[in-house]
């Protein structure tokens, strides 16, 4: 079960002029519960006029060893966004020393280091998880190669750019590193230009052999993910080697139409090994529900994107408004979004547990 721990703020790295890397130090009697997968991701949380605020944040670091201990620190990057209550904090006020409320790692854009080729399309801040998950691949798995496309808009905008340097230089002949800048010129590589579908289609069998890929990462701007599965569907990509995390939904579609949903519902939840059952007051999430009687009750960004409030549907239906988290089998397997999920039925049953 997910919890919240105060860690203390190691190191504040500047990045970019609107990115920082805030490095947190993981106390002995915590490691454990601090161990993640590569590309996992941690929610932050804070109060501010009486409001809670919660943001979510993947790691950037490599994964503990799993013969070894948990980790003693972990690394996140926080890009700023416009208007952004949490990522302004971190970049003009968190300062070493600080104290952060940080939720024990979730997610499941990850990869388990094997050998084969894999790759990834990333976009800005979407290099974030990719770092974790490309440092762990080529230091645990001496078979295994990884190509990594990044677009951003200059040089100067570009997060991880020394990281991602230093392992180009540590391993020259099992990681490709592919950039195309769209707002910039380069003195080598790719044109400027974004990196969209059309692009794609017409890029990726040009780097490497498309059909012999173990695994493709997507992370970025909703744009950016969505044209390169559309890309790498074209090219005959099986669905299941796709695996994508969505980091801004801007310009994403519209949540679901409303269907018609019954006059009184309730829904009962298993959480933490405990259950209740509680009315759903009209208009509400079933997250909102719970959290009105559960607290506890796991969530982060409550926008469909990061996947912190998984739960399995047990009994009834449900109509989820957005969903950038769940993969199709996840779906398919009876996995909803409890922050998007909307009652259909006048029962509704779901395992937080599970």
């Amino acid at each position: 079960m997910a919890r919240f721990h105060p860690l203390q703020v190691a190191a504040v790295d500047r990045l970019t002029d609107d990115s920082v890397a805030l490095t947190l130090t993981v106390p002995p009697e915590l490691r454990e519960e601090y161990r993640h997968a590569p590309g996992q991701h941690l929610a932050l949380r804070r109060r501010a006029d009486g409001t809670e605020i919660r943001r979510t944040y993947s790691i950037c670091s490599p994964a503990p060893d799993p013969a070894g201990e948990g980790p003693s620190t972990l690394r996140v990057g926080v890009r700023l966004v416009e208007g952004g209550a949490f990522s302004t904090y971190a970049l003009k006020e968190i300062g070493v020393g600080d104290e952060l409320e940080v939720m024990t790692p979730a997610g499941r854009f990850s990869l388990e280091p094997a050998p084969g080729l894999y790759a990834a399309v990333v976009g800005g801040s979407g290099i974030t998880p990719v770092l974790s998950i490309v440092a762990t691949l080529l230091a645990r798995e001496p078979e295994a190669r990884f190509c990594l496309i990044r677009g951003d808009r200059t040089a100067a905008s570009t997060m991880f750019l020394d990281e991602v340097a230093d392992l180009k230089d540590r391993y020259p002949q099992r990681l490709q590193l592919v950039t195309a800048l769209s707002r910039e010129e380069q003195q080598a590589g790719l044109p400027s230009g974004r990196l969209d579908r059309e692009r794609l289609t017409g890029l990726l069998p040009a780097l490497l052999p498309v059909q012999r890929v173990a695994g493709w990462f997507l992370c970025g701007p909703y744009g950016l993910v969505d044209g390169a599965e559309r890309a790498l569907r074209e090219l005959g990509v099986d669905r299941s080697l796709i695996h994508q995390e969505i980091f801004h939904v801007d310009g994403g579609p519209a949540p679901s139409a409303a269907a018609s949903a019954p006059a009184h519902s309730t829904v009962t939840a298993r959480l933490d090994g405990r259950g209740g059952t509680w009315p759903v007051q009209d208009g509400e999430s079933l997250l909102d529900t719970v959290l009105r009687n559960r607290p506890d009750a796991p969530y982060a960004c409550k926008g469909g994107v990061c996947g912190t409030c998984r739960a399995f549907l047990v009994t009834g239906e449900v109509r989820m408004d957005r969903n950038f988290a769940l993969e199709t089998e996840e779906t398919e397997a009876g996995y909803v979004l409890a922050c998007q999920s909307h009652p259909l039925t006048e029962k509704v049953e779901l395992d937080f547990d599970r």
